[in-house]
């Protein structure tokens, strides 16, 4: 992620998620990567080294709060067999389609390192700034456990590709939430309930005892993170939440009883829904067993009404995506999906401003303003009016500029 001495954006329109609104005919000065001057452009003519935005909408730039960066294949098993070199290479990929798309600033939800936080950081991969977790934590037969019913083996080497570590009981789940941390860990994902990717468990289950997850959030607390929860049912994520986990991943099978909790606790929602529309349309087609694909129509139309509880109980929500491999290209539609029942501009906030107090980078990130990184794309058309024209970002998109770079595309 390098950075530029100087730039200058003249003449844009800047969009505003909170307040909902554009000003008009804005200049954006930036030094060593961050934002220093936002004010009324000065006029006259724009020069070479300046960057002309006349007719453009300037917005922050996009953020990603659910992604898995090294899962090329939508076949998670089939990721741990293969070389980490090949995985790393395909990752390096996606990273810079994430960035061509718009997506500044990405989470990973399970599988990258501190390896390729490093080589993004340091500007050896082109790609959004990453925050990442390392492996997510799951109980013997839960969600991150991959291993069919007929296989003893697990293969407990840590530079394995996958995304999951395997742990059972309160010690093993200190060791093993102090070991990501150790590794880099910007967060601590544990798989909370059943899901469709694996192979043993029902999307309904209890994962973890509350022993076990308790200890997870006390060992992430001390180290100043926090946990992350895999959860789609109500019981799953009002125990998560009363345990301590900030994030709820998923929860397309919450009740009206769960969404004023999120406030209560001072917790984030981070619905995914466009993969549960990939998957059901296409995962098969890339390798997702008729099991898989039985369990994502099972959570398919709860997603929406999910949602739309949440929205209406005023909810913190983040915008995530969680595609797998081929079906990433579709990152972009989940605006297209949100916008059916969420306004243009909260589905802004919740890839922008929402998306940056989650990640704990409130006015650092999500925002156009002195002292943020200048992370910003420029758009043909107000998204405060039509959010789902950023769903065809190859269409929508002029510029993407990251640390005040501009990016190929």
């Amino acid at each position: 992620m390098t950075h530029r001495g100087s730039l200058t954006i003249r003449r844009a329109s800047l969009v505003d998620p909170d307040a909902e609104n554009v000003r008009e005919n804005t200049r954006i000065r930036v030094e060593d990567g961050i934002v220093v001057e936002v004010g009324p452009d000065p006029g006259g003519p724009v020069s070479s080294a300046e960057v002309d935005a006349a007719g453009l909408y300037a917005l922050p730039g996009l953020i990603d709060c659910h992604v898995h960066v090294i899962a090329h294949t939508v076949d998670e098993y089939a990721l741990t067999m293969e070389p980490p070199s090949y995985v790393t290479a395909r990752a390096a990929v996606e990273l810079r389609a994430m960035l061509g798309r718009g997506f500044t600033t990405v989470r990973d939800m399970a599988g990258a390192d501190h390896g390729l936080v490093r080589a993004v950081a340091e500007g050896v991969l082109p790609g959004p700034r990453l925050f990442a977790g390392g492996k997510a934590l799951s109980q013997t037969g839960g969600h991150g456990d991959l291993r069919p019913a007929g296989q003893n083996v697990h293969d407990t080497h840590y530079w394995t590709p996958g995304l999951g570590r395997v742990c059972d009981g309160v010690a093993e789940v200190r060791r093993a939430v102090r070991d990501e941390i150790r590794r880099g860990a910007a967060h601590i994902k544990l798989m909370l309930s059943g899901g469709c990717s694996s192979p043993t468990d029902r999307i309904g289950s209890l994962q973890f005892s509350e022993e076990e997850i308790a200890a997870a959030v006390e060992e992430a607390a001390a180290a100043g993170v926090y946990c992350a929860g895999h959860a789609y049912t109500s019981a799953a994520v009002e125990r998560a939440l009363r345990l301590g986990v900030r994030t709820i991943e998923h929860g397309n099978l919450i009740d009206e009883s769960v969404p004023a909790l999120f406030a209560e606790h001072d917790a984030f929602y981070v619905p995914t829904l466009i993969t549960y529309t990939a998957l059901a349309e296409d995962g098969a087609a890339h390798g997702l067993s008729p099991e898989s694909r039985a369990k994502t129509l099972e959570v398919l139309d709860g997603g929406l009404h999910a949602l739309e509880l949440a929205d209406r109980a005023g909810a913190p929500i983040a915008f995530g995506t969680d595609l797998l491999g081929p079906l990433r290209t579709r990152q972009s539609e989940e605006f297209r999906v949100r916008a059916q029942v969420q306004t243009s501009g909260a589905i802004l906030r919740s890839a922008t401003t929402v998306a940056a107090r989650l990640l704990g980078q409130e006015g650092r990130l999500g925002v156009i303003a002195p002292q943020a990184h200048a992370d910003i794309v420029l758009t043909r058309h107000d998204p405060l009016s039509d959010i789902t024209r950023l769903a065809e970002p190859a269409e929508e998109i002029a510029l993407v500029i990251q640390s005040g770079t501009p990016t190929a595309r």
